[in-house]
């Protein structure tokens, strides 16, 4: 195959031109053996059907005009009544209207003669180069767009993402934005939070209250369990159905575990939280509880104490202890 060549490169396959100069010149001759009667009828006949192309392209454009705004307003209400985000039902209105408003251009240049297959393949490769470059984006929209239509959280719902916690502030297309309890703003792409797992602690009315304590051992328990419900229930945020519990999860290495645990409204989680922790620290010595220290106890054999600092007074070793307790 031959090419013809522009500054030396290859450009246009030498045939290709050859058939078009062939064709254009059979052309040239068939109009030069032409009458005047036959190129005005020619002429006529090539007006009369380029007019009927244009009045049935113009009759699909409004047409398809028409029919994009019916889709449009069925989408609306459908969104309306799902309770679709605003911004993802602008987002849904305007690639519908660009989509089919695509389909109704391509139809028009069809009808009017023009071959769109090289514009069908121009436009796809187009969209295939800007969406590998914007891959991670895409990814973002995309997860932004589950968002908005699952609704895992909403604006004003306190969450847990990522390793962040605070309060949904704006749900964007490619972004979630928190603010976090001391006034941090937080820009969170939607792929990494549609994908991972998140704590939304706003989407039921009631929370549970845990405060873990320590008594010292020798202490009552069941002194203690009543301490810590008349605490709980003096309170009116706590709830008393589901009535609030205390139970002894543990013993630990110094101290015996307990825990008491009320409901609360969402709302008064903290403020009950924080409110109970110090009634509890005050209250609870009032009632013969104690909160223990961390102890350690060393014990050492007769034969195995330490050797006493230069020049302090060696005490009698007792001939009957076999062994010493020191507590720290």
């Amino acid at each position: 195959m031959f090419f013809v060549q522009i500054n030396g490169e290859n450009i246009i396959p030498k045939d290709s031109v050859e058939k078009v100069t062939e064709v254009a010149a059979e052309k040239l001759a068939q109009l030069k053996n032409m009458s005047v009667e036959d190129l005005l009828s020619m002429a006529g006949s090539w007006m009369v059907d380029l007019v009927v192309k244009i009045l049935i392209a113009l009759l699909i454009y409004f047409i398809g005009r028409w029919f994009v705004r019916r889709i449009v307003r069925v989408m609306q209400r459908v969104c309306e009544r799902r309770e679709v985000d605003l911004s993802l039902q602008l987002f849904f209105k305007r690639v519908i209207e660009v989509v089919l408003y695509v389909g109704i251009v391509l139809t028009v240049i069809g009808v009017l003669g023009i071959n769109t297959t090289s514009l069908v393949a121009m436009f796809a490769s187009a969209s295939l180069a800007v969406g590998m470059a914007l891959s991670g984006t895409m990814q973002n929209f995309a997860g932004g767009v589950m968002i908005m239509m699952l609704r895992p959280y909403r604006i004003g719902d306190y969450v847990e993402a990522q390793g962040y916690d605070g309060v949904i502030k704006e749900v964007r297309l490619f972004n979630t934005v928190i603010t976090t309890y001391d006034n941090k703003t937080i820009y969170i792409p939607n792929n990494m939070i549609s994908s991972g797992i998140i704590k939304n602690y706003s989407q039921e009315p009631m929370r549970r209250v845990d405060w873990n304590i320590t008594i010292s051992y020798g202490d009552d328990v069941a002194v203690a369990r009543r301490a810590l419900l008349a605490i709980m229930q003096s309170d009116p945020r706590v709830k008393r159905d589901p009535a609030p519990t205390v139970y002894l999860t543990s013993l630990g290495d110094s101290a015996v575990n307990v825990s008491a645990r009320g409901w609360v409204d969402t709302a008064d989680y903290w403020s009950t939280f924080f409110d109970l922790n110090e009634r509890i620290y005050r209250e609870l010595p009032g009632y013969g509880i104690n909160f223990p220290f961390p102890q350690l106890q060393v014990h050492f054999d007769a034969d195995e104490r330490p050797a006493p600092a230069k020049g302090a007074d060696v005490p009698e070793r007792p001939s009957t202890a076999a062994s010493d307790s020191v507590k720290r």
